[in-house]
């Protein structure tokens, strides 16, 4: 360490009542926010992977980050000084229906370490068993921690609010899981991934006190999140926890409508999964929409109702906040302050999408007609089978004073799509060209503008799965590649073109490639 050791200040453990019993046993624990749990032993904890950046955030010298310890400790084998192990409790909406206890099944929390003036929670996923395990073994494989590591730092310089990832350490075990639920387990190569965020409380963090009557609990957690983590709000009482719930709602609206703007789809938005702090949290079967479809999900479990599909991350984000007002009723005299938050929500998320689609198409400010050009363009990239990164970021090469459609030929899918479109595009690209004329941009400022908010690099499903199939044979030097395209989504990197390429065809109903599930 750059200090003589790390020094951590677990305010969570030490502020809020804990389980009276200790370890791994599942069991209801009420009463409590959290148990006291130890990561289980693996058996040559390797370090695989880190994020340079987050290390020196957190003040870990790259000495530090090279040693055994390191791995031994961000694997589950060992703590630094100061470490005091624990598993949340929560509850949570899952798919829409109320879950009851949830907990952390399989992410264990080491402490929160104070650096650089902040402070951070470090958690471990796929640690081993919890009380909160519900019979599983709280192992995580290679393929999801990996996807988990990658994706949490390509979102932050996406510039997308996110939890972030420090370490990825191979266990030298094997897991088993059933990727498909069809009754064909396999063993693969086991892995924890050390996540990072001032917090890791949950919509669902609230709900489960609430559901079970414990009023005090309750009060309790909503008043230590304010004091520890939003220490920028004042007040007392229902006036505080109003503007608490006001900013819980407007992050959230930012944070959805940063996954709207970049195409990301979560997947798995259940309460459960949600931020108290508004940043993207759980990383399973997440994905990036290619040839673009609203109704798109990269979620296997939610094939058949597809409530998390791309189009409704924002009606789904707005459902789980009202179960989340619902929950913190208990502490208002009357509803009217939690539907203001509500409110804020709406308009914080209407504002942000505004903001994004003047961003995006180069507008330079929001006019009457511009979110009905937008849908227009959405609905012809939905229709001519055109990837969505590639589509919004070649708008910005098109010129304003003589349109053409050669810059995205790149983005058709299809020829059949390409052919269903074109003269409906051409019409199109005529319109949005002399609304471009009317701002009166400088041409460069415009494209500066366009190349900021539409990124030419994302995390595509199959350019994981190609850093996971490398790195299961060994070859860990995909993962480094990778890390290293995504820390600069915005930028042309020379000679690095196939990170931006579209999904080649191989890929389309490839396992990791187009639909993934919960299961690992």
């Amino acid at each position: 360490m750059n200090d003589i050791s790390p020094q951590f200040d677990n305010r969570f453990r030490r502020e809020l009542p804990g389980d009276p019993e200790t370890g791994a046993r599942r069991r209801e624990v009420v009463g409590a926010a959290w148990s006291a749990v130890m990561p289980t032993p693996v058996a040559a904890p390797r370090l695989l992977a880190h994020s340079p950046e987050v290390a020196a955030l957190l003040g870990f010298d790259p000495a530090t980050v090279a040693s055994q310890e390191f791995a031994e400790v961000f694997g589950g084998n060992a703590l630094y000084a100061g470490m005091q192990p624990w598993a949340a409790n929560y509850g949570g909406h899952q798919f829409g229906h109320w879950a009851g206890q949830l907990g952390d099944g399989r992410a264990i929390s080491l402490g929160e370490l104070l650096a650089n003036g902040q402070r951070w929670e470090l958690q471990l996923k796929g640690a081993g068993p919890t009380p909160y395990s519900r019979g599983a073994d709280g192992r995580a494989v290679l393929r999801s921690s990996l996807r988990e590591f990658l994706c949490s730092e390509a979102m932050h310089h996406l510039g997308v609010p996110t939890t972030r990832a420090l370490s990825l350490v191979g266990t030298g075990e094997t897991v088993v899981r059933d990727m498909f639920y069809d009754g064909h387990p396999q063993a693969e190569p086991g892995a924890v991934v050390c996540r990072v965020a001032p917090s890791f409380i949950r919509f669902g963090s609230f709900e489960l006190p609430s559901a079970r009557g414990d009023v005090g609990l309750l009060r309790q957690l909503v008043e230590f999140c304010i004091a520890r983590d939003f220490p920028e709000l004042q007040g007392s009482g229902e006036a505080l926890y109003a503007q608490w719930f006001a900013q819980v709602c407007t992050r959230t609206a930012v944070m959805v409508a940063h996954w709207m703007r970049v195409g990301f789809v979560h997947g798995v938005m259940n309460t459960d999964n949600l931020s108290i702090l508004g940043l993207t949290l759980d990383y399973g079967p997440y994905g990036w929409v290619e040839d673009y479809d609203p109704d798109w999900t990269p979620n296997t479990t939610d094939a058949q109702g597809r409530r998390y599909r791309f189009g409704t991350q924002m009606q789904v984000a707005y459902w789980n906040l009202v179960r989340l007002a619902q929950a913190l009723s208990p502490l208002f005299a009357e509803v009217a302050p939690l539907q203001a938050g509500l409110d804020a929500f709406r308009d914080r998320y209407a504002a942000q999408e505004r903001a994004d689609l003047v961003a995006k198409l180069g507008l330079g400010e929001f006019r009457e007609g511009d979110a009905e050009l937008m849908a227009q363009f959405q609905q012809l990239l939905q229709d001519g089978e055109m990837d969505m990164t590639l589509a919004f970021r070649a708008l910005a090469e098109v010129d304003s004073a003589a349109p053409d459609v050669a810059p995205l030929e790149e983005a058709f899918y299809t020829a059949d799509g390409r052919e269903r479109v074109l003269p409906a595009l051409t019409d199109w690209l005529q319109r949005h060209a002399a609304r471009v004329r009317a701002s009166g941009q400088a041409p460069q400022a415009r494209r500066a503008v366009m190349q900021a908010a539409n990124p030419r690099y994302v995390l595509r499903n199959w350019l994981a799965q190609q850093a996971i199939d490398r790195a299961e044979q060994g070859d860990l030097a995909g993962i480094a590649e990778l890390l290293e395209v995504m820390r600069h989504p915005y930028d042309e990197q020379p000679g690095r073109e196939a990170f931006a390429g579209k999904r080649p065809e191989w890929a389309r109903e490839r396992a990791g490639c187009s639909m993934l599930s919960c299961s690992s």
